[in-house]
C-alpha cells in the first residue's frame, strides 16, 4: 500500500508516534550519510534577517539550517501538528543554543501566527499528506508576507498533483520550478 493510501485510510494528517520516531531515526541516518539538507536550503532564497516558517517541521532538520541562514537578526517558526516534533525541535534549540527558533504546535490549519509574518514559508515533505490543500494554502497565504514566497516540494506525490493543488487553490502562482521544489508567490 502506498504512503498516500495509508494516510487516506488513517483519516488524519498526524502520523502515529511510532512512525514519527522511525522517520526521525531514518532522517538522522540519511543526514549522516548524505548531508544534502544544507545544500538544498541554499536554493530556497533565504537570507540573513528574514523570518522563515518551517511548516510541518518534523524533527527540525530544516529548521536548524534555516536558523543558520537567517542569523541572529532573523527568526524561524517551526510548526507541526505532532507533539513529538515540537519536543524534537526544543531539544535541538537547547543542544545548539538557538535563540532564533520558536516551535509552534499547530491545531489543524490554524498556526496561531500573526498575519504577514514570514518572508519565506517552507512546506517540505508534508504537502502530499494535506487533506484539504486549499484550506492549508489559505493559512500559509495569511501568515506569509504579501511579497513573500512559499517553497513546497512534492514529497510522496507526483509533481503534477502538487501543481494542481497549488493552482486550483487560486491563492498562489508558481514562479519557479526545479527538480527539487516549487517556489510560489501570492496572487
Amino acid at each position: 500500500m502506498s504512503i498516500n493510501k495509508r494516510v487516506e485510510k488513517r483519516g488524519t494528517e498526524r502520523m502515529p508516534d511510532l512512525s514519527f520516531r522511525v522517520m526521525t531515526i531514518m532522517f538522522n541516518v540519511i543526514d549522516f550519510l548524505y548531508p544534502y539538507v544544507k545544500k538544498r536550503v541554499n536554493r530556497f532564497g533565504i537570507s540573513e534577517g528574514m523570518t522563515v516558517i518551517d511548516y510541518g517541521c518534523g524533527p527540525g532538520r530544516y529548521s536548524i539550517k534555516f536558523a543558520e541562514l537567517v542569523g541572529k537578526k532573523g527568526r524561524v517558526y517551526a510548526l507541526d501538528i505532532h507533539e513529538l516534533a515540537i519536543a524534537a525541535v526544543n531539544k535541538k534549540i537547547e543542544k545548539y543554543n538557538l535563540k532564533n527558533v520558536q516551535p509552534v504546535l499547530v491545531d489543524g490549519y490554524d498556526s496561531t501566527l500573526l498575519d504577514n509574518t514570514a518572508d519565506v514559508t517552507c512546506a517540505i515533505d508534508m504537502f502530499w499528506a494535506i487533506k484539504k490543500p486549499t484550506e492549508f494554502l489559505q493559512e500559509v497565504r495569511r501568515i506569509t508576507k504579501k511579497d513573500g514566497t512559499l517553497v513546497v516540494d512534492d514529497g510522496h506525490q507526483r509533481r503534477s498533483a502538487t501543481k494542481i493543488k497549488i493552482l486550483d487553490s487560486g491563492i498562489w502562482n508558481i514562479v519557479e520550478e526545479t527538480k527539487d521544489h516549487l517556489k510560489c508567490k501570492p496572487r
